[in-house]
């Protein structure tokens, strides 16, 4: 585990010439592949990686610049800034909030691109996210809750939702790859939502990694409807870069790789499910109270 946190480090948190490269880079080439227009398909998803890659970068040493200059000194000025630098969990608290309301303003994106361009995958894949947001909202509400076995009951509980909502998820994934179609971002929405996607789960992945230091089941679930998340946005993404770059005379290309990415995250979201019931399960059990608060 540790030389995977160093690897990641590494990667995300580069020198200041390594990051200044990567984002000259990664921000030129897509700005040349949008204005000249270029066709050629793998140009096109090279720069969505390394613009996704240079966003990725450039937010890690703006918070690392950030955390060592002045404003550091102006948050411990005030209470809640000296809370929210000393106290790891109204920090994560911050953070989730936060979170819940990047997501309630993508899922307001969502619907509303839904309804504009009657789109019913986008509708669907709103309610997916509103369910998220709804387990996302419930988890905050207890992170204060000092009781481990509370905790693990909640974290039991949403491994069992992610596995009932995997199914739906699924659903989309078939009628996709039966009725060859997908999510289709209009104009240079794509480029933007390529940028988060790659972003949301890197991020997702880094924060798993961070939390594991609370041991916190409430932290821990609340990162992995993160990562869920994530997966899923990379999912439309795959499906609308394909419908917009895949070319139209290779629809079983389209499907192969729709039931791929698919069932890819499909299988990640199962596997991180049933890792979570049955960590809960066992570490319920170790509780003297467990059986019978179990």
């Amino acid at each position: 585990m540790e030389k995977f946190k160093k690897i990641l480090k590494r990667s995300f948190c580069p020198p200041p010439l390594w990051t200044a490269a990567a984002a000259l880079f990664g921000y030129g080439l897509i700005i040349a592949v949008a204005v000249f227009h270029v066709q050629d398909p793998f140009l096109r998803y090279a720069s969505y990686l390394a613009s996704a890659y240079a966003l990725t970068v450039t937010v890690s040493a703006a918070v690392r610049f950030f955390r060592k200059r002045p404003l550091t000194g102006l948050l411990r000025s005030t209470a809640v800034g000296e809370r929210y630098l000393t106290d790891a969990y109204f920090r994560n608290r911050v953070s989730l909030y936060t979170g819940l309301a990047v997501n309630l303003a993508y899922i307001v994106l969502k619907l509303a691109a839904g309804v504009y361009y009657r789109s019913a995958w986008f509708i669907a894949l709103a309610v997916y996210y509103i369910l998220l947001a709804a387990m996302r909202f419930l988890l905050v509400r207890r992170l204060n809750v000092q009781d481990e076995a509370s905790e693990l009951r909640r974290y039991r509980l949403c491994g069992i939702l992610l596995l009932l909502m995997n199914q739906a998820l699924a659903g989309i994934v078939v009628f996709m790859v039966h009725q060859d179609r997908g999510f289709a971002y209009p104009g240079f929405l794509i480029y933007a939502m390529a940028a988060y996607s790659f972003y949301a789960v890197t991020v997702a992945v880094i924060n798993i990694v961070k939390t594991r230091r609370h041991k916190s089941p409430i932290l821990s679930a609340a990162k992995a409807v993160n990562l869920v998340a994530a997966l899923v946005s990379l999912l439309s993404l795959t499906t609308a870069m394909l419908a917009q770059f895949g070319g139209e005379d290779d629809p079983a290309f389209r499907r192969t790789m729709t039931a791929c990415t698919g069932g890819g995250v499909c299988t990640a979201v199962i596997a991180m499910a049933i890792y979570m019931i049955c960590r809960a399960g066992r570490a319920l059990k170790s509780l003297p109270s467990g059986p019978r608060n179990s």
